[in-house]
């Protein structure tokens, strides 16, 4: 391809794309396998902790990555994300108690509380502004191509070797990421040495007030996701599914064909409209989900919830960094982040609590979460409207 002024695919760019698929890989791999594996450890009561655990840490190391990222660096913040999943990998089979096994769900959080937050803000620091939304579109369809791997060659290893060659290949995936990631120029423009004073916290350091509309929006989003990692394992094993990952695979393809033009078209047509029609049909898919008795139909809801995150994750993304400002860039990042760990987190924690392993409750718990995404809907409504009143203030 030849490269202009005004090309988004750089190097720094596709180094950036292939660290992500990898790093998406790596912990995306081992979650479809997990409530077997703590059903076999004896702790099957606490299925609800497997993601609720993960999202807790990954928020609460938001506010950290994003101070991290401003000041220390995007590429060391991106190499920590990734060192935790390798290390995570290794102490799977090692730590093979429930207590052990929630403890590492708790540190392996960290991964992603760290990695997500500086690649964002280096993807808006190699690409101008006005095509922000198509880059992030691309860059999560790298994100989510990995996210449809991971699960599929999740089940394979472990059916041909072994739960424990499973957590090791994760580990491999992780390092590879790594490896490209300390290959990658720094875009942080004033670098500061890693210091003590970058661990402590004030208020202001926490939460971007002006990118907390892209965070309510993400907050109510998500919640839908935490349900999905914690329920479907079980339902698609329930439909008769030979390999648990098969509904990650058909979301993440579903997902990967939509981000081919979906951050475009935030650029061209509204951050705010795009998210809107992603939050619609996300509704719809979790009815289909809900209302599927048969693999197929699972597998159509798995379509339509890819194709409605898809259209949701770039353009919440794009419009974070829009409310943002550059200085602030990690922080606004973060944010939306700890609203998205948030939601994931209850979505987890209280869906799986309801479940109690009690199969036919799935179906209802999904038509709850409908209501949580309408809510999101009167949200962004009521945003739109305030925000164009402004708009005519100012214009006048």
């Amino acid at each position: 391809m030849v490269q202009n002024k005004k090309s988004i695919y750089t190097l720094q760019f596709i180094l950036l794309c292939m660290s992500s698929l990898l790093f998406s890989s790596s912990f995306n791999m081992i979650i479809p396998e997990l409530p077997s594996y703590l059903s076999s450890l004896g702790g099957a009561e606490y299925k609800g902790f497997i993601i609720s655990l993960f999202t807790l840490t990954a928020g609460i190391s938001r506010p950290f990555s994003g101070k991290l990222t401003d000041k220390w660096g995007r590429v060391p913040v991106m190499a920590v994300g990734s060192t935790v999943c390798v290390i995570c990998g290794f102490l799977y089979p090692i730590l093979s108690s429930v207590s052990g096994f929630l403890f590492l769900r708790l540190v392996h959080g960290f991964s992603t509380g760290f990695k997500p937050t500086a690649t964002s803000a280096y993807v808006a620091d190699i690409i101008p502004q006005e095509r922000w939304g198509e880059a992030l579109g691309l860059h999560g369809l790298c994100f989510s191509i990995g996210g449809a791997l991971g699960p599929a060659i999740g089940g394979m290893v472990v059916n041909a070797f072994g739960i424990e060659v499973m957590f090791y290949s994760s580990s491999f995936l992780a390092f590879l990421s790594i490896v490209i990631v300390m290959n990658m120029k720094e875009t942080l423009a004033v670098k500061e040495k890693l210091h003590k004073s970058m661990f402590y916290l004030s208020r202001k350091d926490i939460i971007d007030v002006g990118a907390l509309p892209a965070g309510v929006i993400t907050f109510f989003s998500y919640t839908a996701y935490g349900l999905i990692l914690t329920l479907i394992p079980d339902w698609s094993q329930h439909l008769g599914a030979q390999n648990k990952g098969v509904f990650f695979t058909a979301f993440t393809i579903a997902s990967v064909l939509v981000r081919f033009g979906a951050g475009k078209v935030s650029d061209r047509y509204g951050r705010t409209n795009v998210i809107l029609i992603g939050l619609i049909i996300t509704s719809v898919a979790l009815f289909v989900i809900s209302e599927g008795k048969e693999l197929n139909i699972m597998l159509a809801g798995a379509a339509l919830y890819g194709m409605g995150t898809g259209i949701l994750s770039p353009a919440i993304n794009a419009w974070t960094i829009d409310l943002s400002q550059p200085e602030h860039r990690g922080k606004a990042i973060a944010t939306m982040y700890i609203s998205m760990e948030i939601g994931i987190g209850c979505g987890a924690l209280l869906g799986g609590s309801y479940y109690n392993d009690q199969i036919m409750r799935i179906p209802f718990i999904m038509k709850i979460d409908i209501l949580v995404l309408f809510m999101g809907i009167l949200f962004l409504l009521f945003w739109k409207r305030n925000y164009s009143k402004k708009r005519k203030r100012q214009n006048v």
